[in-house]
């Protein structure tokens, strides 16, 4: 006789859709609704007028990752990044490595994709991996706050696996 008891699954949207997983403080995932007609679709970017950060656009530049590829772990102390999916399925890890924020040492796992397009604003001090899950590239575009110093990066690497972030994209294989 089995001693194994089935789970009962949690609340994890609101009924209209919205996730209850807490996200790293100062971390803002904007939703962008398509704009459609006959012609075809229009989805904005980044638009100012949001409020989301007060940073001018002052740097853009747009990143492809092959299918099952990883970018990361990367942290800035200067800059914060504000990434918009442009197209594929990408899951992005973050992990708060800043001691006075209420949620240091916390993880985000975010899936972002070309289906419901999104403005993920990423603070400085927050470390930030990118895996595409899907089958074809991934494409998304960042608008970071500072520009690209070629001669002195804004960027802190960490490898994949190492001991500070308690995170690794090995699918754990579902529920």
């Amino acid at each position: 006789m089995s001693t194994v008891v089935p789970v009962k699954d949690r609340q994890t949207v609101t009924p209209d859709g919205q996730s209850l997983k807490p996200l790293i403080h100062d971390v803002v995932l904007h939703r962008m609704p398509l704009q459609e007609d006959e012609r075809g679709e229009l989805c904005e970017i980044y638009n100012p007028a949001w409020g989301l950060l007060a940073a001018p656009l002052v740097y853009v530049y747009q990143s492809l990752i092959r299918p099952g590829k990883i970018k990361g772990w990367v942290m800035h102390r200067s800059q914060e990044d504000r990434i918009f999916i442009s197209s594929g399925i990408t899951r992005w890890a973050l992990f708060d490595n800043r001691p006075e924020s209420p949620t240091y040492r916390m993880l985000n796992d975010i899936v972002l994709s070309d289906r419901q397009h999104s403005l993920l604003i990423i603070p400085r001090g927050v470390f930030h991996a990118v895996q595409n899950i899907g089958s074809t590239d991934a494409i998304f575009v960042n608008m970071p706050t500072v520009p690209y110093n070629h001669a002195d990066p804004d960027k802190y690497r960490l490898p994949l696996a190492n001991e500070l972030i308690p995170f690794s994209f090995a699918d754990d294989g579902g529920w």
